[in-house]
This record gives C-alpha cells, sequence and structure tokens, in this order.
C-alpha cells in the first residue's frame, strides 16, 4: 500500500480514539483504543483504495512527509497492527 499520511487522537465528545488519512478524502474511522483506530484505518484506506481505482477516479499520490517515522523501531508491537 501506498504511504498515506494518518492522523489519529482522542475524541472527549465521542470517547473513542478517531484516525483519519487527510490525503484521502472522506477516508476516517475509529477505535477504542489507538491500535484500534490504527487498525480500523488501515482497512478503511485499503477499501477507499479499492473503490477508487474500481471506478476509475483519481488516486493521490502520497504527499512527501518532512518528518519520518518508523514504526518497527519506535512501537514494533504496532506495526504488526499497521501492516508495516
Amino acid at each position: 500500500m501506498h504511504k498515506y499520511e494518518i492522523v489519529i487522537f482522542w475524541s472527549d465528545e465521542d470517547d473513542v480514539y478517531i484516525a483519519y488519512a487527510p490525503e484521502l478524502p472522506g477516508c476516517m474511522a475509529h477505535g477504542d483504543s489507538y491500535e484500534d483506530a490504527l487498525k480500523s484505518i488501515t482497512e478503511a484506506m485499503e477499501l477507499w483504495l479499492e473503490v477508487a481505482n474500481e471506478f476509475g477516479d483519481r488516486v493521490p499520490e502520497p504527499k512527501v512527509n518532512q518528518i519520518t517515522f518508523d514504526i518497527h523501531k519506535a512501537a514494533p508491537e504496532l506495526s504488526a497492527i499497521a501492516g508495516a
């Protein structure tokens, strides 16, 4: 899968973690834990890309990140969840 940015934050209002992919319009998910939100947004992104390709919609190229985050080094237990 392409390397798209993922934003995850806690929502007091919803009492869950909210996750979204800013480069994929409307691609959002949530989870009771950070790990659940990460897993859910990863699945949502895969489906977003699948549907866009199926209908011939434009799939944006991932933007260039100025900050590199290596999930394998920072949180090895999350790398398997993210499919990294």
